[in-house]
């Protein structure tokens, strides 16, 4: 839990007495309170700071609450600032609206009452808070989607290039030697030769199409499930990268679910197992995936360096594209990412609640008799988790 900004509140008064009542009333909120004696000085304290709230007294020398709520409201910056009146004396009805008129969104008749002056300055506060944080999280939607788009042409980039470099190089030599087989000067064994060559590149080929099509969109994943696909990709991953991982499930036919919950899961997974690979400085690492009784949680581990407070926390520009899109993932259906420092290492905790009706509906046994299931044969570890 991130420790509550506090906002500032502006309280103005000609008379320091009636300032120190408002600030030992205020004082409880635990927010920023700044005093001003004059219409001027407020002026001159709102144009160098930002505030949630002005509390302002109705009649002042000089210039009076009414004349300092429109020169307030005539500044863009303070067009939304919230402005509460106090005043000594009975308001007519005309007066009331005159304050609306001029920005005022509520009054308050001395004497004040302490409980009711802290209720009404604490909803603007809250208000001005929340606006604050959805503006920085507005930036940083814009930021991450600026990120992401560049993520995806990058990403196309890469595979073009390994369509260009490998699977069009191989086809491009295949097609020149089919077309030398009709070659007069070519021996039956050549001939039988050159179609072996053919073979074995048309192999490789295909090879490559499977491999950028399963990283795309594993097939397994619509077919027998989350676990037989992050099985064939930890497998993968493991021999690729150098790093022994290890995936368990439980219970131990750990069951098919919504393929919308799949797909994230498996992302979600993917992309945490690809920031250990290349930033973790990890030699162990490992995925469980635990159905309870009203959510599904998944829990990805290292022994590597572990991540900086800032990022642990999701604090603004310090996580990346790829635990950016994480989150959205597992918010939009719902859930909640959590990322924490395990000393050494860091663990990545996914929780996605799961209503009582879609457990039912949900809980049918992956498919076991496949021959992609038999090729990711379980061994027990002996604690009611399935070692891939």
């Amino acid at each position: 839990m991130t420790r509550k900004e506090k906002v500032n509140i502006l309280m103005v008064d000609d008379q320091p007495a009636k300032l120190l009542s408002y600030e030992v009333i205020l004082s409880e909120l635990g927010e920023n309170l700044v005093k001003a004696s004059s219409g001027k000085e407020a002026l001159e304290l709102l144009l160098k700071n930002d505030f949630a709230v002005v509390l302002m007294d109705v009649s002042m020398p000089e210039i009076d609450g009414f004349e300092m709520a429109d020169i307030i409201h005539q500044h863009p910056r303070f067009q939304k600032t919230a402005i509460i009146f106090i005043s000594g004396v009975h308001l007519t009805d005309l007066d009331q609206i005159r304050g609306y008129q001029r920005g005022a969104v509520d009054y308050i008749s001395v004497p004040v009452i302490p409980e009711l002056l802290r209720a009404k300055v604490s909803v603007f506060a809250e208000l001005h808070r929340k606006s604050h944080q959805l503006e920085i999280l507005n930036q940083e939607l814009r930021r991450l989607s600026v990120s992401l788009i560049a993520t995806q042409d990058e990403e196309r980039r890469r595979i073009a290039r390994e369509l260009h470099d490998g699977l069009g190089q191989d086809l491009t030599v295949a097609k020149l030697m089919l077309q030398g087989i009709s070659r007069e000067d070519h021996t039956a064994e050549s001939k039988e030769q050159t179609v072996a060559d053919i073979n074995r590149l048309i192999d490789g080929a295909l090879q490559q199409v499977r491999s950028v099509s399963y990283l795309l969109h594993p097939p397994l994943l619509d077919e027998i499930g989350l676990r037989s696909a992050l099985g064939w990709y930890v497998d993968g991953l493991s021999k690729r990268g150098g790093i022994e991982i290890t995936m368990g499930t439980k219970p131990h036919d750990f069951p098919r679910l919504a393929p919308e919950m799949e797909t994230t899961l498996f992302r979600v997974i993917q992309e945490a197992l690809t920031n250990v690979f290349r930033h973790s400085r990890a030699s162990k690492a490992s995925v469980t995936l635990e159905k309870r009784e009203n959510e599904i949680a998944a829990t990805i581990r290292d022994d590597g360096v572990g991540v900086s407070e800032d990022i642990s926390e999701f604090r603004h520009n310090s996580i990346g594209v790829g635990i950016g899109g994480m989150r959205q993932r597992v918010k939009e259906v719902g859930g909640e990412l959590f990322l924490r420092n395990s000393q050494p290492g860091t663990i990545v905790e996914v929780i996605i609640p799961v209503s009582p009706m879609q457990s039912e509906l949900q809980a049918v046994p992956s498919i076991s008799g496949s021959s992609s299931s038999a090729k990711l044969k379980a061994k027990s570890t002996g604690t009611g988790m399935e070692q891939i």
